[in-house]
């Protein structure tokens, strides 16, 4: 089905796009998060996996580790906007649980449901 018919008219299609470097071991597991909430939330975003290959692509992107996960340009991440400091290397996520290599589904949550409103 194309992806205007899934959508009424006006509504726009969320754009996720899971930045991750080559043998990352966690960007798999951000795009089977992205891809459970969004099915618990029925909505069909537009997944993009950006391949961030050198320290000069984390800094252009503003690249906080591997796996970042935007959607519409915003770091699902709280607080993410304010840090400045891009890398290349493995991201870990402080959640109510505990550290993890993928951030909290409540904020991939969160995050898709903004856009909807956006």
């Amino acid at each position: 089905m194309p992806v205007g018919d899934r959508y009424p008219r006006g509504v726009t299609v969320p754009v996720v796009e899971i930045l991750y470097f080559d043998g990352c071991p966690n960007y798999e597991g951000a795009r089977e998060l992205v891809e459970r909430v969004a099915a618990d939330l029925r909505i069909e975003p537009d997944v993009r996996l950006v391949d961030v290959q050198t320290l000069g692509d984390a800094q252009r992107l503003r690249f906080l580790g591997s796996p970042t996960i935007r959607v519409n340009g915003r770091d699902v991440e709280p607080g993410a906007a304010e840090r400045n400091t891009f890398v290349y290397s493995c991201r870990v996520y402080r959640t109510d649980s505990g550290f993890a290599g993928t951030p909290d589904g409540r904020w991939v949550c969160d995050a898709l449901t903004a856009a909807g409103a956006d």
